[in-house]
């Protein structure tokens, strides 16, 4: 059967799916009743997965006679996933149905870490919450109040609350997982990630396997096997033989930190051929300020530009690349050759792996991009666009006023130029008496287990000294809840509310989560009067639960926060969740109220019906689209073509861009939209960079990594640890609690060449060294991994502290120390084993592998610029002593304080010469007015 979906184009219309007008009733029947034919109605309401960035469509089974969710499977009205889910996704009912999930607030009733809690009601538990955010807010210490996020799986309502409330208290994981990239995307165009157009490329040339292990896995997944059907060409740098390497026509697997160098021949051989887009990059690349900057008594020709470019670039040579990364010249010489056949169809990706393994990972990704500006493959069919041009982000009504605030914590003087918050070095930071917490969330997020160094957070959420009260905001037990204030049971993805949009393709589309047993209690006429209503014991959704914390903190009215929770049909009266995204649908979504009208639908019932809408599709060259009459109003070019409006310092810059800035007058008079950047250009030179003090680095360069092959001393036994990477089957946390993923994946070994074991075997237990302490793993003896680099991936050494802390799938049992001498260790007691619950299968764990948790060892690396924490360690393996056990982990924290003040005394702080702490074009969550941006 195929069916017609709204939107759909004729390639993606879809085969064995249920048709839309059946979802609200459909049979079929029991297939565990096989052979006999036992029907079952359902209705099929759609949500998104939860699981990983991709934001997947999934269908919900909801059994008619219970409500019950059986079963998930993909939408197919779903623009991105187009109605295929990777396992991730259907083992969503996992983790509704896991039988150690939290169904209840819990406060603590003994010291932090103790294990000992107590049952509490939501509205005592929001009532202290609120008294503390309030007083520290009437007091003056809004800084004091800190929500940390780990995957939000939402798009700017956290901005909302934090605005409201005028805190600058928004902290994300990006800094541990992507930033280095983004930093790299962010200085050539303003917009932070890659967009490729996989499915029609002529060449993918991908950087690391998270793509098909992490963030876009299944959307681009499908699409990059789309391309290499029509016959492109798949090129893979990992020093690891992933998934992806293994369908690749060309793997590369070079020393680590090297890749910027294997880029930078590739490009020194298309300048030098000149296979060039010379009339892409005259346009768009702000080639007169790299003449001015670099060779200021050059000619300002564009003949002279090529020129220079050849010469700076000259010393990249094939063999240069092949001293750097260790590979044969002839391999790096193929590679340019297939980059240079690509022409404007290069589909080009770098996440995190080398971007965020190393000290100047960002170059990485600046000169991936760098291909795709001298092929002119920006933007095309086939090419590389932008992510802002294939996303979405709605927004709701009476958004808040941005504040004056910056909180130096998060943004602070000696990372000018982060791409986000600091967030990894908040221990240190409280150990410095830099600050003192109020009040710390941390949401959907396992800093303890996720970040390095978690001994030290663990030693900051120990004291309450310097961390007041710790809510975690989580559907399941981790290693940071136990050390909790209060752990507040929140949805997952079939029960909460979100709207989001990422770049899977060259399109956009919205997406929308919605808790499905609260859609099909509104379908049957069952009353409710909040989501706790519809999802298992008190599990909230976070939009109410922001709502309602909201209008304690400010019940009358006198701060100034109630006003943008009030309902915009209701005035004067708290917004529901229904009133919120009617409102959303309504009025910030470009065409919906068309499409759900041409549907006989409200644009809300249209959202709850289909789960998805999409926006527009075949994206391309946004940069080159015509400015309005309305957006050229009031601005002027400046002498660089720049359009712009006044400003005040109350203006506000937007998420990315400066203020004022509407686009670009060409030389031909045509005015476009342009970039995100100072120039409105594409910024092969970076100003940013030179004003902030690092004129060295202001265009794309080899920057040597902390674990470049020249630091590493092969004849002392050192070698590279690559930690940049985990199974696609699981989710960081969040997977130990889906127990088909753990059945599936369940193996923590140690990748070791068999040039590297020497006497080793598979198997054997060694001690892996690290710059503050050692771990246990147990080693895995494979040719996937090049010589003189081990790896481990990031996805287990799960641990409790206590019996019955949960996530008994696949954490062990751990006793956690501190000795007098101030040295850590872990040490398992036990590990996975078959336990009884209400879950028959939980018995049945064949499985004792607990893995390693080998961040505890890892000291805090901040890059300088970037802000990224450089994740590859130079580490030195030998046999495990008689003593040691395997999963043990001992760290030497004075070591960690050391290694941090290192790394801080190689940055170069703020403000720059005009007294900007950092510049106004640069992406920032809750950004604040301009006067805030100037010391």
């Amino acid at each position: 059967m195929t069916i017609d979906l709204p939107g759909a184009r004729r390639h993606e219309r879809l085969r064995n799916y249920p048709p839309p007008e059946t979802w609200d009733h459909h049979v079929e029947n029991d297939a565990r009743a096989h052979p006999r034919k036992v029907p079952r109605e359902y209705m099929l309401i759609p949500t998104t997965c939860f699981n990983c960035e991709s934001a997947c469509g999934l269908l919900a089974y909801v059994e008619k006679k219970d409500l019950s969710v059986t079963k998930l499977t993909g939408n197919p009205a779903h623009p991105g996933s187009r109605g295929r889910n990777c396992a991730k996704g259907p083992a969503t009912i996992n983790q509704l149905n896991d039988p150690e999930r939290i169904l209840h607030p819990m406060r603590r009733a003994g010291e932090r870490g103790s294990g000992t809690w107590e049952r509490v009601g939501w509205d005592e538990a929001l009532d202290d919450i609120a008294a503390r955010i309030r007083a520290a807010i009437v007091e003056d210490r809004n800084d004091e109040v800190l929500y940390h996020v780990g995957r939000p799986g939402e798009d700017g309502f956290a901005d909302r609350f934090l605005q409201a409330w005028g805190v600058d208290g928004h902290n994300s994981h990006t800094n541990i997982c992507s930033s280095g990239a983004r930093f790299g995307y962010t200085l050539w165009g303003g917009y932070d990630r890659p967009s490729p157009d996989h499915a029609n490329a002529k060449v993918v040339l991908l950087l690391s396997s998270h793509l098909e292990t992490g963030h876009y896995f299944n959307p681009h997944a499908q699409r990059i096997m789309e391309a290499k059907q029509n016959g492109a060409k798949l090129v893979v740098l990992d020093p690891r033989m992933s998934n992806t390497a293994a369908h690749a026509d060309l793997w590369l697997a070079p020393w680590p930190g090297s890749e910027a160098a294997i880029l930078l021949a590739v490009a020194s051989h298309l300048i030098r051929t000149r296979r060039l887009a010379t009339g892409y990059i005259r346009r768009w690349v702000n080639w007169e300020t790299y003449l001015e900057r670099l060779h200021p008594d050059a000619p300002r020709d564009f003949e002279t530009f090529l020129a220079r470019l050849e010469s700076d670039y000259a010393p990249y040579t094939f063999e240069y690349a092949a001293q750097e990364s260790r590979l044969p010249a002839e391999r790096v010489e193929e590679l340019a050759r297939i980059v240079a056949d690509a022409g404007t169809r290069l589909a080009a990706h770098v996440w995190r792996a080398a971007a965020a393994g190393n000290l100047g990972g960002w170059q990485v990704a600046r000169c991936l991009f760098f291909l795709n500006v001298l092929t002119g493959s920006v933007g095309t069919e086939g090419g590389t666009s932008p992510n802002g041009w294939n996303k979405f982000i709605a927004h709701g009504p009476n958004p808040p006023e941005a504040h004056e605030r910056w909180n130096e914590i998060l943004w602070p003087r000696e990372f000018p130029l982060s791409t986000n918050e600091m967030s990894f070095l908040l221990p240190h930071f409280l150990a410095d008496d830099r600050a003192r917490l109020a009040v710390y969330f941390s949401r959907v997020y396992n800093p303890i287990w996720t970040n390095p160094d978690g001994f030290m957070w663990i030693e900051a959420l120990t004291d309450t000294d310097r961390v007041g009260c710790h809510v975690a905001l989580t559907p399941t037990w981790s290693e940071t809840a136990a050390y909790a204030d209060y752990v507040l049971p929140m949805g997952h993805a079939t029960e909460r509310h979100d709207t989001h949009s990422y770049e899977t393709h060259a399109g956009r589309w919205l997406g929308f989560r919605q808790p499905v047993r609260r859609v099909a209690m509104d379908k049957t006429g069952q009353p409710y009067e909040d989501t706790r209503d519809s999802n298992p014991g008190e599990v909230w959704e976070e939009n109410e639960f922001w709502f309602e914390l909201s209008w304690r903190i400010d019940p009358d009215g006198e701060l100034g926060i109630r006003t943008y929770f009030e309902s915009p049909y209701r005035p004067g009266e708290k917004v529901t969740v229904d009133e919120y995204y009617r409102y959303v649908f309504e009025n910030s979504v470009p065409g919906l109220p068309e499409k759900a009208a041409e549907a006989g639908m409200a644009p809300l019932e249209y959202m709850r019906k289909y789960g998805v809408v999409e926006i527009d599709s075949e994206v391309y060259r946004v940069d080159e689209r015509a400015l309005t009459a309305e957006e050229l109003e009031g601005a002027e070019a400046d002498e660089q073509g720049v359009l712009r409006r006044p400003t005040t310092p109350d203006s506000v810059p937007p998420l990315i861009g400066e203020a004022g800035a509407v686009g670009l007058r060409h030389e031909d008079g045509t005015a476009t939209a342009g970039w995100l950047t100072p120039s409105r250009k594409l910024e092969i030179y970076s100003t940013a960079l030179a004003d902030f003090g690092w004129p060295e680095h202001a265009t794309p360069g080899h920057l040597e990594s902390h674990v470049s092959w020249h630091r590493v001393d092969r004849d002392a036994g050192e070698l590279v640890l690559m930690p940049t990477f985990r199974l696609p089957t699981l989710i960081h946390t969040r997977s130990g609690n889906a127990k088909y993923l753990n059945e599936i994946s369940n193996t923590h070994p140690l990748w070791v060449n068999p040039d590297d074991a020497g006497e080793l075997a598979t198997d054997d237990l060694v001690r892996v060294h690290t710059e503050i302490g050692h771990f246990v793993a147990r080693v895995w003896i494979t040719p996937g991994i090049r010589p003189g680099v081990i790896a481990l991936s990031h996805h287990m050494g799960r641990w409790r502290l206590h019996e019955d802390d949960g996530s008994r799938w696949v954490s062990g049992l751990a006793d956690v120390t501190r000795g007098d001498e101030g040295i850590w260790r872990l040490r398992y007691r036990d590990g996975v084993r078959p336990f009884a619950s209400g879950d028959p299968d939980s018995s049945r764990i064949d499985w004792e592998d607990t893995g390693v948790h080998q961040n505890l060892a890892f000291p805090v690396h901040p890059d300088p610029l970037s802000g990224m924490h450089c994740w590859h360690q130079k580490v030195r393996l030998t046999p495990a002593e008689p003593d040691d056990q395997y999963g043990d982990v001992v760290v030497d924290t004075r070591k960690s304080r050391a290694v941090y003040r290192e790394w801080l005394a190689a940055t170069r702080p703020g403000p720059n010469a005009e007294g900007l702490r950092r510049p106004e074009f640069l992406m920032r969550p809750v950004k604040p007015k301009r006067r805030a941006f100037h010391v």
